[in-house]
């Protein structure tokens, strides 16, 4: 399959063609776009019009250098496997709800404002630790291995956050494994004690504010209802001056009422933040702040927008520098095998634990519809039959991923939005297919031209 498409910079229009099995991107001239495009897929009538200007000996010499491409395998090249189940032997990463409380009272929380429509919960030392060696037991010769601190609001309850690493790492050598914690917080408690504590211990920290203070502000409210801006965005500075060159991230949140995310994805820039995500918001269509078809052409222009200003800081340099999550992609390598068939791994090698000590496949689960708990950390894998569906999820067995062009970077797309927005495990989210797909364009772009403006 090859995916041909366009992206105009001031005024230079890239051609591109990006085969999809191969991972080969590559940059043509407009008549090559053109019978590359009517190859493999269908021109406008202005590129047919286009394409019939071209004269015989032209379509002859590009038609053999296509010819080429698909010898070498760099174009249409066939998939390697038109079968695979993922394996439920080996579980690698928990998501511990170290508590179903919090804080903050979003008002786009799908955790119905952090305790997962359950009672306020908090996990004890005790299942925090159980949940260590759930991961442990069930990791095989797997060494290393993950421990995601989640709420609600983690910080809320770092006696066992505390525990669970104290615990983790006393054990670790004795059974040959080695730990790396995350923690996303919303960054309330980040006083200077936690900042120290998580800049030491934490592989990874997931810092969670919406963008500009207006936006931030409109949806992010303390449980008092306050505005919760210039607090969570000190203390996210002041981890950020500490964090130096370790792994963290500002996650914001965008959502119908700011279509305008570039701007607060500036902004955190603005803030000094060099590594940023910006999620759209997954509601019912019933919600004020959902994001509906309607909605669609204006996202998609907007990450046009926020592309030309993200290539524009990055070529400047200095403090504008940053990454962009859904713009990081590897040309050279790719995602591993496993994650370019089936994503997350949700449920198979990846699962949560809710503050009793419950199995479920994701942070999405827990709380939800009893028949997809998988067991607990006390008693073990209680329903293999869920971890064994979950396993035959994949790129290869969803009927709408088998001709899209961004199935290998997105691996399927989210189970529980399917299930949630779309009934099944296997079906479809539309939107958020059709942003992902936006986005590969938007990466692609700027990868080929950092590449070729850099030389």
């Amino acid at each position: 399959m090859v995916h041909c498409f366009c992206y105009d910079r001031a005024g230079k229009k890239y051609n591109f063609l990006w085969d999809v099995e191969s991972g080969s991107l590559h940059i043509v001239d407009y008549p090559a776009f053109l019978c590359a495009k009517n190859r493999y897929s269908d021109l406008t009538p202005d590129e047919e019009k286009d394409f019939s200007e071209l004269t015989d000996q032209v379509k002859a010499e590009i038609a053999q250098e296509l010819d080429g491409g698909e010898e070498a395998g760099v174009l249409n090249a066939k998939p390697l496997i038109d079968f695979f189940v993922k394996s439920t032997k080996v579980v690698k990463a928990l998501c511990l709800h170290i508590c179903h409380d919090c804080n903050l009272n979003c008002e786009y929380c799908f955790a119905g404002g952090g305790n997962y429509n359950t009672e306020k919960d908090y996990m004890s030392e005790e299942t925090g630790r159980r949940a260590v060696d759930f991961l442990i037991q069930n990791s095989g010769k797997r060494k290393n291995l993950e421990i995601d601190f989640f709420g609600g609001e983690p910080l809320l309850n770092m006696k066992t956050v505390k525990e669970v690493v104290r615990y983790a790492r006393e054990i670790e050598e004795k059974y040959d494994k080695k730990f790396a914690f995350t923690m996303t917080t919303n960054c309330l408690l980040l006083n200077d004690e936690n900042i120290a504590w998580l800049n030491e211990n934490m592989e990874n920290v997931v810092l969670s504010i919406d963008g500009r203070k207006c936006t931030h502000n409109a949806v992010r409210h303390t449980r008092s209802g306050k505005d919760s801006y210039d607090i969570i965005l000190k203390n996210a500075q002041k981890f950020r001056a500490v964090r130096g060159d370790k792994k963290y991230y500002v996650r914001a949140t965008f959502t119908a009422k700011n279509l305008d995310f570039c701007d607060d994805i500036l902004s955190l820039n603005d803030a000094g933040f060099d590594q940023i995500s910006a999620e759209p918001v997954v509601l019912s269509e019933d919600s004020p702040m959902a994001l509906r078809e309607e909605h669609l052409d204006a996202i998609c222009k907007e990450y046009e927008k926020f592309t030309e200003k993200y290539l524009e800081r990055r070529k400047e340099g200095g403090k504008h520098w940053f990454n962009f999550f859904h713009f990081m992609i590897d040309l050279e390598h790719g995602p591993c095998p496993d994650k370019r068939l089936t994503g997350c791994g949700a449920g198979t090698e990846y699962m949560a634990v809710s503050p009793l000590g419950e199995l479920y496949p994701c942070h999405r689960f827990v709380g939800g519809d009893e028949k997809y708990r998988i067991g607990s950390v006390y008693t073990g894998i209680e329903n293999p039959s869920v971890r064994d569906d979950f396993a035959k999820l994949s790129v290869l067995s969803k009927p709408h991923c088998k001709e899209c062009f961004a199935k290998y970077n997105c691996g399927g797309g989210c189970t529980a939005n399917a299930i949630q927005y779309a009934g099944k495990p296997d079906a479809q989210y539309k939107m958020g297919c059709e942003l992902t797909k936006k986005r590969l364009e938007c990466s692609l772009a700027i990868a080929a031209i950092e590449k070729t403006e850099n030389k």
